[in-house]
């Protein structure tokens, strides 16, 4: 199946331009996914996720978040977690300018479910549902406590800085095309500001807080059970909060990116399942 793509430009308010990567079937469009991607990473490594959701018929964009990818500033830094959430609300108007009338989705991952999750409650954005995969509601680790007193004076004096996020090699397994990949990728980064992890860590917690009384649209949520760098815990418990609005999948033994884990085909299948059911009920 030939697949358009596009490469696309989203100016903010405050003038920063976000870079957006776009997969288009060559056809009719049933609906349309809109990607948040995870700290270090960018729109770009959706690809083969986008690939699959194309075949379904559906559009999808992919957002670099500021301080990642080809989207301009300090890796791995943003000024707060609320200024992301409003870039995600502007991401999916852009979306759904492009193709009005049809079902839109916000998928986030990693820190951009913390992101896409923060627009579903703050910004309300006109989505038919909203799609969290491993989201950094908390971490799956403490951090150590010298790195954060250090973090915590710099946030307040020198906002920009970036330290390394030590994460290694623990995201998914049994992929050796996405390893080379990574390998040889060179907007892959490792780094984040002091001001943007407390913000992100604190907007994970008033995430918890607020989804029961604001979140307003359907949820599918997916964490695997053997995730070292966000809380499988943390999930259960938005789920739990949220109860019959949320279907929640424990994918036993599963690592942090299940897109790209041993299981990853069985995993964009239950993502573009729920989708189509919800543009079954969209059309009914």
């Amino acid at each position: 199946m030939d697949i358009v793509t596009e490469t696309l430009t989203l100016p903010t308010e405050d003038g920063v331009h976000l870079h957006v990567s776009a997969w288009l079937p060559p056809d009719a469009v049933r609906g349309v996914v809109c990607i948040v991607h995870g700290m270090g990473e960018h729109g770009g490594r959706y690809a083969d996720v986008a690939s699959e959701m194309v075949r379904a018929g559906l559009a999808v964009y992919a957002v670099d978040q500021r301080g990642h990818g080809l989207t301009p500033g300090v890796r791995g830094h943003a000024p707060s977690a609320e200024r992301l959430a409003l870039d995600a609300a502007r991401f999916v108007g852009m979306a759904g300018a492009r193709h009005p009338g049809l079902p839109l989705f916000l998928y986030g991952h990693s820190m951009g479910g913390n992101v896409a999750l923060s627009c579903a409650i703050r910004c309300r954005p006109p989505i038919a549902g909203l799609i969290l995969t491993s989201p950094w509601l908390r971490l799956a680790f403490d951090p150590p406590q010298g790195k954060l007193r250090i973090g915590r004076v710099a946030a307040a004096v020198w906002p920009r800085l970036t330290l390394s996020t030590g994460l290694g090699r623990v995201l998914y397994r049994n992929n050796p095309l996405q390893s080379e990949l990574d390998s040889r990728d060179p907007l892959l980064h490792n780094r984040i500001s002091a001001a943007m992890f407390f913000s992100i860590r604190d907007e994970g917690e008033r995430s918890l807080r607020e989804a029961r009384r604001q979140l307003r649209v359907p949820v599918l949520l997916l964490h695997g059970t053997e995730d070292t760098v966000t809380s499988f815990a943390a999930s259960r418990e938005l789920a739990e909060t949220l109860r019959g609005q949320c279907e929640f999948v424990a994918w036993e033994g599963g690592w942090h990116e299940l897109h790209n884990d041993v299981d990853r085909k069985e995993v964009l299948d239950r993502i573009i399942g729920w989708i189509n059911g919800r543009i079954q009920a969209c059309s009914e």
